[in-house]
């Protein structure tokens, strides 16, 4: 059994507990939090504030790091350097030099880190998948990403962090709808541009933006287009679209569509918990047990640092993009880098 910790046990971790006690394969040992009322939700597991004495204490295998995005990377380092497996939240850290830093360090070591991109295990997108490989509707013209959502102003009052470009790194772009910018990189492939605009529409006094637009040129004349908010009233689904030369695939309600001139057909469903927020997506148990597969057995089918640099890239385009008002080429931008 893989003894497993988890550091970080705000609102996320929840999802994190629940793959962990529901595997066969991992038991989770102990928790860390700098929030010592934390312990009343692990009475039955060792707990602690710092972790330098969860790692100094405990035999570990893998630690699940739930933090804010300011403290992925330097926290992840410190684990990773005493040679524990590491299963990272999203973002992999605050920009992509950041990340870049990581990557290295995983490198050295010959680390193991996966990514938090749980959505890339959805039924929905792994036959989106599939039926792109097959090029039975022609070639890949165009990707769209739209999330609209809602975040009342205690979302960022009861953590700070949240509306702090410092410790955040961005708003919605980089706390919500990085996972979407993942799956349209994952489908359209290389990045080649982006021009976009940040903006806030709600008037909350806080650094990061609400609401960002971008369109995006990918390799091979990929166009694609994304829009994502906190500024509605509600979660609504969020939608990932994809047009070919003879059709288009829709994902959308956790539900993958085949339109075609003679109407939608509803190909694949994900089962979405109801015992954790539904826009989390369906996946993190597979995306967890891919993982613990892939350490117990040697291999590398997990989402790695390296896989999750495209999407750190993409966002730190847009940012650019947004304060020059120029469209940003991705080539140019990493050779000024």
């Amino acid at each position: 059994m893989l003894k497993v910790a988890i550091i970080g046990l705000g609102d996320v971790s929840f999802v994190h507990r629940q793959a962990i006690e529901a595997s066969d394969v991992a038991d989770l040992v102990a928790v860390c939090d700098i929030d010592p009322t934390k312990h009343a939700l692990y009475r039955d597991r060792p707990f602690y504030t710092q972790v330098d004495d969860l790692l100094a204490k405990e035999e570990l295998d893998v630690v699940h790091i739930c933090l804010p995005h300011d403290l992925h990377v330097p926290i992840a380092k410190q684990v990773i350097n005493q040679r524990i497996a590491v299963f990272l939240e999203k973002p992999v850290g605050l920009n992509y030099e950041e990340a870049c830093h990581l990557n290295d360090e995983v490198e050295r070591l010959n680390a193991v880190v996966g990514v938090c991109y749980q959505n890339r295990y959805n039924k929905t997108v792994r036959l989106l998948k599939e039926k792109l490989a097959s090029k039975e509707k022609g070639r890949l013209l165009a990707v769209k990403g739209l999330v609209t959502w809602g975040r009342p102003l205690s979302y960022y009052t009861h953590k700070p962090w949240r509306g702090s470009m410092a410790r955040a790194g961005g708003g919605t772009i980089i706390n919500q709808a990085i996972h979407t910018y993942d799956l349209m990189q994952y489908i359209a492939g290389d990045i080649k541009d982006v021009k976009a605009s940040l903006s806030n529409l709600t008037d909350y006094p806080i650094e990061v933006e609400d609401t960002a637009v971008a369109q995006i040129n990918f390799a091979q004349e990929v166009h694609g287009f994304s829009m994502s908010t906190n500024a509605y009233v509600a979660n609504s689904s969020v939608e990932l679209q994809v047009i070919l030369e003879q059709g288009k695939y829709t994902i959308k309600d956790y539900q993958l569509f085949d339109t075609t001139d003679k109407g939608k057909v509803c190909l694949v469903e994900d089962k979405v918990s109801i015992e954790s927020k539904s826009y989390y997506g369906p996946s993190h148990q597979e995306a967890i047990e891919a993982f613990y597969r892939a350490i117990i057995h040697g291999e590398n089918d997990y989402i790695t640092v390296e896989d999750a640099l495209p999407s750190m890239i993409m966002i730190d385009l847009m940012k650019q993009s947004s304060e020059t008002g120029k469209r940003i080429d991705k080539g140019d931008w990493l050779r000024e880098s």
